[in-house]
């Protein structure tokens, strides 16, 4: 049985403090793009979960470079559990070399280098080296089959539905990788939650020198866009041209798709346009902040009663500038919740509704570890549990 319950606590008080209105505001010349400029457009508010903008974000087509996004997730996630090492050399074989030597955006990577992994990542991220992409792949799983394996069990994992690999760089191959602007932005989340560190470290470069050469990222929003720090531009005959990106202003942080522009200028201003009016139209409010109790939940046959419940990041609320609505915040889980009770156990979620905008939600997590009762004290919670 599922439990509804309006926010307790903090996040019911901030929810009655938010302005009923923020006054009238200067209209702004930036916008979401038109459908003539960008066919698919997507805007997330991670801080969140709110879709801020969606158009035909479901529609599959093919992502090109973007593809090497999950490439670095892949490498990531390998990083993060000790199967790779940043100094790790990785090996370029001939085979490779001829295919891929100056192919395309390229890393420039000389014959029989051994780059390590950290420099493949900087290649990749900073100015999309397909080289790198490949050189990666086969040195850390052996073959690019191998690692496409890797990329598919990923995306799977993480719910990207609409989404397959065959290839660790996005080079084509007849329309056998595709993604959405969906999946993407999971990809995005995905890799700004679970490996900040890494994100922050790899991604938003302005440039890099190796091998003797000096260039720049073409990304069009890092260095351009307050806050903007990635993440990749895509390019192919068939797609046209797409761009996932992400920035984040004073602890928000948004997520933005865009594809199918028919050309490269185009995308660009669009995308930002794109950022900056996801910023500048809707007004953030903190409900919660990261690991403090937001809310509780009733626990049967526990050592306690209940327990408080905290979100992995700080909660926040957006409402677009000038709407008079209040939001409606829910705690939803199924309840009451059984002990025993592990401390960060993902055991509820924060519904987020605003008027005129898609609801969302956030995972909340146990604050406390939770001990089954003991026979007296399930006695107790017995009596307890009459005059409820």
């Amino acid at each position: 049985m599922v439990k509804r319950f309006r926010a307790a606590g903090v996040l019911a008080a901030l929810a009655l403090a938010l302005p009923a209105t923020l006054g009238a505001q200067t209209v702004s010349p930036v916008a979401p793009p038109t459908p003539e400029q960008a066919p698919i457009a997507y805007l997330v508010d991670l801080s969140s979960g709110q879709t801020l903008y969606a158009r035909d974000i479901d529609r599959r087509f093919v992502p090109a470079s973007i593809t090497k996004v999950m490439t670095t997730l892949v490498a990531f996630d390998m990083l993060a559990a000790g199967k790779l090492r940043p100094d790790q050399r990785m090996p370029y074989r001939d085979e490779t070399f001829d295919e891929w030597h100056q192919k395309g955006s390229t890393l420039f990577l000389p014959a029989r280098a051994r780059p390590t992994l950290r420099e493949l990542l900087i290649g990749i991220t900073t100015v999309s080296a397909n080289d790198a992409s490949v050189v990666l792949a086969e040195g850390a799983t052996g073959s690019v089959e191998k690692w496409t394996e890797r990329m598919n069990a990923t995306a799977r994992a993480i719910g990207m539905h609409d989404s397959h690999f065959s290839t660790p760089n996005g080079w084509p191959d007849e329309g056998r990788t595709f993604t959405s602007a969906r999946d993407l932005a999971l990809l995005a989340e995905r890799i700004v939650r679970r490996h900040p560190d890494k994100f922050e470290f790899y991604y938003g470069r302005s440039g890099l020198k190796a091998y003797g050469i000096a260039q720049d990222n073409h990304d069009p929003i890092t260095g351009r866009v307050e806050g903007a720090d990635g993440m990749k531009t895509g390019y192919t005959d068939q797609a046209g041209y797409g761009f996932l990106g992400t920035a984040e202003r004073d602890g928000r942080r948004l997520v933005m798709v865009v594809a199918g522009a028919d050309r490269g200028s185009v995308r660009n201003q669009a995308s930002r346009n794109f950022m900056e009016w996801g910023f500048e139209a809707f007004d953030s409010r903190l409900l919660a902040k990261k690991g403090k109790p937001a809310a509780t939940a009733i626990v049967q046959n526990g050592a306690q009663g209940e327990v408080s419940l905290v979100a992995a990041q700080d909660v926040r609320v957006a409402m677009p500038r000038g709407n008079r609505a209040k939001p409606e915040l829910t705690v939803r889980y199924d309840g009451p919740l059984r002990a025993p009770i592990a401390k960060g156990e993902a055991v509820a979620t924060l519904e987020i509704a605003v008027p005129g905008m898609e609801p969302s939600t956030l995972p909340l997590y146990a604050a406390d570890e939770v001990e089954e009762a003991g026979v007296l004290r399930r006695i107790a919670n017995g009596f307890a549990g009459l005059f409820r």
